[in-house]
C-alpha cells in the first residue's frame, strides 16, 4: 500500500501511527484535520438562551456599599489580678514563659491578653481618660452604615451597648475610631459620630416606608461573622411584626440572609434607599433560615433625629394599664369593633388618672387617630413629647366620651421596662353559687369582690381562663361584692340587648377583663 506523501509524519505513517496511539480517534481527528480534505467533528452546540436579562443588583451595591461600616466595640475587662505577677501557668510541666514563642499558647494569650502578653506585643495597653480601670477587650462587632457626610453612623444598641471604644471600618480597608452619640434600648437603636473634618462620607438616606410593599425587593449589607461587607437579597416578607422585643415592635421580616454580625446593617430597596435596620433573627440553629426582622426607617428616622440632638429620646406617657379589646369584650361593651386599648387600670397620680381615666374605659382614639390596639396606642402616646396636651377618645357606659391629657414622661424607674400603658394584662391565676356562669363565689377578704371557690371545668369561664383563688371586682365596670349584685347587673345587660358581661378578675399576676356570655332566657 502506498502512503500519500502528505499523510507521512517524522517518518511514520498514518497507519503506524493509529496503531500506537492509545487514543485512535482524537489522532484519527488531528490528523485529518490536516489533510487537504475535510471531516465535521462531532461535537454538540453550545446551549443558547434566549430568555430576557435577569436585572442585577449590581448598581444598587455599587452605589451604597462605600457606606455601610463594619463595627468593632471594646470594653473594659477587670484583669483577674492587679499585679500580672501573680498569674501561675504550668502547660506540661513547664511554666509560661518556657514555652516556645511560636508556641500556640503564647499567640493566643498575645492576642486575647494574658501573662506576657504586654501593650508592646499586641495586647491594648490600659485605657486612659474616661474608659476607667481594666483593659480594653475586644467584645462585639457588628455592621452599621452613614447617614450624613460629616459622619453620623446608625447601628443596634445591642451592638454598642456597654462599649467603651468604637471604631469603625469602611469597605476598601480605612479604619476611623468613634464615638458614642447617644442610643435607645427600646427600639435597639444607637448614634456613632467620626469626627474627620477633611473627610466626606459616602452616605445613605431613610425611604419612606410607609411605600414598601409585602414581595419587595430588599438588599441587605453588613458584617456577617466578621467577614466584612458582604452581600445578600430577598424580599419584604411581612410587616407588622412583633416578635415580644419590647413595647414598640413594629419589625419588617425579611427572607435576604442575614447572620449573627448582620446586626444593625442596612437593608435596601432598589433606590438605595434604607428600608429597615437589620436588628434581630429567628433560627433554632443559630444561623440564616430565611426569617429576619428589620427596624423601619419611619422609626429609625424618628428615634434617630433625637439622639442627634439631645443624645436620648424623651417619650410621652399615659401611666395606664391596658389589654386588647376581644370580639368578646366588644360585645360586652356594646363596641362595633374589636379594636382599641381597654384600661385595666389607670396608676396613682399618672397623667391619665389625673384627667380622669377610668377602669373598664376604652381608649378608640388620640387627636382623632384611630387606636388599633394596645401596641397601637403605646406607639402613638410615645411619638410626642412630653407636656404634649392630647385628645384621649374614650368609650364609656355606651357611648364616645373626649378627655384631654397632659403627658408625661416616663419615670426614670420603668425606663428599663415596657411602660404600664405598653403591658398589657397578665394572662390566666357562707359560699354561692352563679349556677349560669358556672361558678362559686364567696364574698372576698374586705368585703369588696366575689371569691371564686370553684369552677365548672366545662363552662365558658374555665375556657376564659378563670381559676378558683381569683376575684371578680366588677362587672360591666360596676363594682360587685354579692351574687345579688351581679345578677342585677346582668339583668340590666340583658335588657340592653348584650350578649356577653365583662367581668373585671384579680389575681395575685394583677388584674384583667374577661367577656362572659350570659344567658337571655
Amino acid at each position: 500500500m502506498k502512503v500519500d506523501p502528505m499523510l507521512q509524519i517524522k517518518g511514520h505513517s498514518f497507519r503506524s501511527i493509529l496503531k500506537s496511539s492509545t487514543a485512535a480517534g482524537l489522532a484519527a481527528v488531528t490528523l485529518l484535520t490536516a489533510a487537504p480534505f475535510a471531516v465535521a467533528p462531532a461535537f454538540a452546540a453550545p446551549v443558547e438562551v434566549n430568555a430576557p436579562q435577569v436585572p442585577s443588583f449590581g448598581d444598587v451595591v455599587q452605589a451604597v456599599l462605600p457606606a455601610v461600616v463594619s463595627v468593632r466595640v471594646q470594653s473594659n475587662v477587670q484583669p483577674a489580678s492587679n499585679d500580672e505577677s501573680n498569674f501561675s501557668f504550668n502547660f506540661g510541666g513547664r511554666g509560661f514563659d518556657e514555652l516556645p514563642d511560636d508556641h500556640p499558647l503564647k499567640r493566643f494569650f498575645r492576642e486575647f491578653g494574658g501573662p506576657g502578653a504586654g501593650p508592646e506585643e499586641g495586647r491594648p495597653g490600659r485605657p486612659h481618660g474616661d474608659h476607667g480601670p481594666g483593659r480594653l477587650r475586644p467584645t462585639a462587632q457588628g455592621s452599621g452604615f452613614f447617614i450624613s457626610e460629616d459622619g453620623y453612623i446608625v447601628t443596634n444598641n445591642h451592638v454598642v451597648d456597654d462599649g467603651a471604644a468604637f471604631t469603625v471600618v469602611l469597605n476598601d480597608g480605612k479604619e476611623y475610631d468613634a464615638k458614642l452619640v447617644g442610643k435607645d434600648s427600646r427600639t435597639d437603636l444607637a448614634l456613632l459620630k467620626v469626627d474627620e473634618p477633611k473627610v466626606k462620607f459616602t452616605y445613605v438616606q431613610f425611604a419612606d416606608d410607609s411605600k414598601v410593599r409585602v414581595g419587595d425587593w430588599v438588599v441587605a449589607v453588613g458584617n456577617p461573622f466578621g467577614l466584612g461587607g458582604t452581600v445578600t437579597a430577598g424580599i419584604i416578607s411581612a410587616r407588622g411584626r412583633n416578635i415580644g422585643s419590647g413595647p414598640y415592635d413594629d419589625y419588617l421580616q425579611i427572607d435576604a440572609a442575614v447572620n449573627r454580625g448582620n446586626s444593625g446593617g442596612p437593608g435596601f430597596n432598589l433606590n438605595g434607599e434604607v428600608v429597615g435596620i437589620n436588628t434581630a433573627i429567628f433560627s433554632p440553629s443559630g444561623g440564616n433560615v430565611g426569617i429576619a426582622f428589620a427596624i423601619p426607617a419611619s422609626v429609625a428616622k424618628d428615634v434617630i433625629e433625637k439622639l442627634k440632638d439631645t443624645g436620648t429620646v424623651s417619650r410621652g406617657w399615659l401611666g395606664v394599664q391596658i389589654q386588647p379589646v376581644t370580639k368578646d369584650i366588644a360585645d360586652s361593651l356594646g363596641l362595633a369593633e374589636d379594636s382599641g386599648a381597654l384600661v385595666v387600670a389607670p396608676q396613682a397620680g399618672s397623667p391619665g388618672e389625673k384627667a380622669g381615666i377610668k377602669q373598664g374605659d376604652v381608649v378608640t382614639a388620640v387627636n382623632g387617630d384611630p387606636v388599633k390596639d394596645p401596641r397601637d396606642l403605646a406607639r402613638r402616646i410615645a411619638a410626642y413629647a412630653p407636656d404634649t396636651t392630647v385628645d384621649v377618645t374614650l368609650w364609656r357606659d355606651g357611648k364616645a366620651t373626649e378627655v384631654k391629657v397632659k403627658l408625661g414622661e416616663l419615670p426614670a424607674e420603668q425606663a428599663a421596662s415596657a411602660e404600664s400603658e405598653n403591658d398589657a394584662a397578665p394572662a390566666p391565676g357562707a359560699e354561692q353559687e352563679l349556677a349560669s356562669l358556672g361558678l362559686s363565689v364567696r364574698p372576698a377578704d374586705g368585703g369588696k369582690g366575689l371569691a371564686i371557690v370553684d369552677i365548672d371545668p366545662d363552662s365558658d369561664a374555665a375556657d376564659k381562663g378563670l381559676k378558683a383563688g381569683e376575684t371578680i371586682t366588677s362587672v360591666n365596670n360596676q363594682e360587685v361584692s354579692s351574687v345579688a349584685d351581679v345578677q342585677k347587673v346582668i339583668d340590666q345587660a340583658k335588657k340592653d340587648g348584650r350578649t356577653r358581661a365583662l367581668f373585671q378578675v384579680e389575681s395575685e399576676a394583677g388584674s384583667r377583663f374577661v367577656a362572659l356570655p350570659i344567658n337571655q332566657g
